[in-house]
Order: C-alpha cells, then structure tokens, then sequence
C-alpha cells in the first residue's frame, strides 16, 4: 500500500507543479514586498495548516520576517498576508480574506480547490494557489467504494517549500543590490 501511496502523492506534487508554478512565483514576489519593505509576511493557517506556520517559524531553515496571524494583529499596507486552508470556503479564512480586501491589503490564499468564479477566495485573494485536491487520494482498504488519506497538509507543505525557495532568491538578490554586488545573472 505505501507504494500506491507514494505514487499518488507523487502525482498530487507533479501537478501542484505544473498548474501553479506560475502562481508560486507571484506569491513569492508579492510576499517579498513586505520583507524588502519594512513590513510582515503573516500566515494565517486555519486547522491543520497550522503546521505550514509552525514551519515557517520553527523549523531549521525559517522563513525570514513572518509572525503568526491572529485575530487581535494589526496589519498595515506593508505587510501581507498568506492565507493557508484546506477548503476555500472555510467561514475564518473567508472573514479575513473580506477583511484584508476591503483594507486594500494584498494577500495570498492556498486552498484545495479550483480558483473560479465560484470560489470566493481566489477571487477576493491577489494571488491564489490550488492543492489540486478534490478529495481523498487512496481506495479505503477495507471499505469498498471508499477513498482515504487526504495529504493537503503535505500538499500545503510543499507549496510553501516552493513559495519559500523564490522568496529566498529575491531576499537575498535585494541584499545583495543593497551591497552593491551585481548579479552574474542581472
């Protein structure tokens, strides 16, 4: 069974990859604005994407000027705001997402559905990124008909490890103007 699973998270991966590469790369830019600035980088995870935050501050390789999103933050038009959930139409995802729309404060949103006009958050979000998960990946071995392991946690994981590379290279390609070094790649 773990081969099957590991064949099918490596599919969910593949295609988070291909249908939002570019989508990455703009949440990447659009968080780097808060940190090249003198602003936060906020995620708001809600339910189990709150390990995508706990990551992003905790782990060995954090991500530079993020803080946790609570209700009681003040976010002003430096910061940005990453919005982490499993489904798009979660009530407190949605609430902060009307929020920060209406205070013109860009933000991110990463959930499991399609970006279209039905889903609210892609279109309140300045850049929105699809898990690419309908539902479970795995046939239940014990009930037929079935599906079990729903990996939008890793999914989530793997996005933000991909939002963070780009981030990184535009933090460090910053520094570096800052420096008056000049890139090879410029």
């Amino acid at each position: 069974m773990s081969k099957i699973l590991t064949t099918q998270l490596i599919g969910v991966l593949q295609k988070i990859q291909q249908n939002e590469d570019d989508a990455i790369e703009e949440t990447a830019r659009l968080l780097a604005q808060a940190a090249i600035g003198q602003g936060t980088v906020y995620f708001a995870c809600f339910d189990e994407m709150q390990g995508v935050a706990q990551n992003a501050m905790f782990s060995a390789e954090p991500m530079a000027k993020v803080a946790l999103w609570t209700a009681d933050a003040v976010i002003t038009e430096t910061d940005r705001v990453c919005i982490f959930t499993r489904h798009a139409n979660d009530a407190e995802a949605l609430v902060l997402a009307q929020q920060l729309y209406d205070a013109f404060i860009p933000f991110a949103a990463i959930a499991c559905e399609l970006a279209n006009h039905d889903n609210q958050l892609s279109e309140l979000a300045y850049t929105y990124i699809s898990l690419n998960l309908r539902g479970a990946i795995l046939p239940h071995p014990t009930k037929l008909g079935e599906r079990t392991v729903m990996p939008s946690l890793l999914a989530a994981l793997f996005v933000y490890e991909a939002i963070k590379l780009s981030y990184d290279e535009m933090l460090t390609a910053d520094e570096d103007e800052e420096d008056g070094i000049q890139s090879p790649f410029g």
